[in-house]
């Protein structure tokens, strides 16, 4: 049995560069950090006592007998990635919904890669899950994703991450003090908006004619290197709030999916009571709504957002572990092994009783 924790993330600045249709020609650079909220991944071997090979549990249930019949195209790639041939039992649990903006599919891709690693007694870098779990979405998969998520995933902690022309991923930890640190975290809120949408759905919108918005792009990317450089300075925290909130103001204008009326209204109400800056986390669209608000003027905007729901989060430290490890003694190999001898065996004898004639 294999558990395995990772956290999900949030973004402040550079997203849309981290797509490799712009940084494979312009670089690009993001900030962000992962948050106290986890995806959790048990998996074992599955005994050979049943119809089915093999078991995903998430929001729905797949009892299947072979890998390409497995209808979730994350499970389904990441095994053929590893070129898994065993009966497999893997449960899905998040602390957060899926399709709202905080990462979940990739948390999800590098969580499921770093237990299949350490069921088969195999221990993976951070880099080589964030690399192996970007090949998967954006080659195998053919999402329309980015690599900051991936990245944030396996890495864990606050991090100015730089994307290279030439493919290279480049992680630099922001170094700020202890106090630093939780001042930013005490002036974050985030609330859930209720509106579920597909990251790749609304990226499409925007990456085809991504090099199109270069100035836009460069300026978003810039933006990264000023909050860096607010929170390891002495500058009032809230600097980085309005720098959010110019951030924002960019990436709306990436495309007409990023935001909509009832968005857009949740920001402002939020701005109303004292938020500073805010924006929809992720890809925008929907899902989680982020927040940079004063401590004092918190309570005034948890009345203005009354209808959503306030998810109180700590930044996290560390990226994608494996929590719980019971390399039992796998005393169904040779069963299975066996089992499928005699498959072989049978279907050997069914092609002879055909070829000869014979009823089988």
């Amino acid at each position: 049995m294999i558990i395995s924790r990772t956290p999900y993330r949030i973004s402040f600045f550079g997203g849309g560069t981290d797509y490799p249709a712009w940084y494979r020609r312009h670089g690009g650079q993001v900030l962000s950090a992962t948050i106290d909220k986890y995806c959790y991944i048990t998996l074992r071997y599955l005994p050979p006592f049943f119809e089915h090979k093999i078991r995903v549990v998430y929001s729905r249930i797949e009892s299947v007998t072979g890998i390409d019949e497995i209808k979730h195209p994350a499970v389904r790639e990441v095994l053929r990635h590893m070129r898994f041939d065993r009966g497999l039992e893997i449960h899905h649990d998040g602390d957060l919904p899926a399709r709202s903006g905080m990462g979940s599919s990739s948390t999800f891709t590098v969580g499921l890669l770093n237990a299949l690693y350490a069921l088969k007694g195999s221990l993976r870098s951070k880099r080589q899950l964030a690399e192996e779990s970007i090949h998967i979405e954006q080659e195998m998969i053919g999402e329309t994703v980015g690599s900051q998520d991936q990245t944030a995933a396996a890495f864990g902690g606050l991090n100015h991450i730089v994307f290279h022309r030439s493919g290279d991923i480049e992680v630099r930890p922001v170094i700020v003090s202890r106090e630093r640190r939780q001042e930013l975290s005490d002036h974050l809120m985030l609330f859930y908006t209720g509106i579920t949408r597909t990251a790749s759905d609304v990226a499409q919108s925007y990456v085809a004619g991504i090099c199109d918005k270069h100035e836009l792009l460069c300026r978003m990317g810039a933006m990264v290197e000023q909050g860096v450089d607010i929170l390891q300075g002495d500058r009032c925290i809230c600097h980085f709030g309005e720098l959010l909130d110019a951030a924002w103001a960019a990436k709306r204008c990436l495309g007409g999916k990023v935001s909509n009326p009832v968005v857009d209204g949740l920001v402002a109400r939020a701005k109303a009571g004292g938020a500073i800056g805010g924006k929809i986390a992720g890809a925008g669209g929907g899902g989680f709504l982020l927040l940079f608000v004063p401590p004092s003027a918190q309570k005034r905007v948890r009345e203005a957002l009354g209808e959503l729901l306030h998810v109180p989060f700590s930044l996290a430290a560390d990226g994608s572990q494996i929590i719980f490890y019971d390399p039992v003694v796998d005393d169904f190999r040779d069963i299975e092994d066996e089992r499928s001898r005699r498959d072989i065996q049978c279907l050997r004898e069914l092609a002879r009783l055909k070829a000869d004639g014979e009823p089988a």
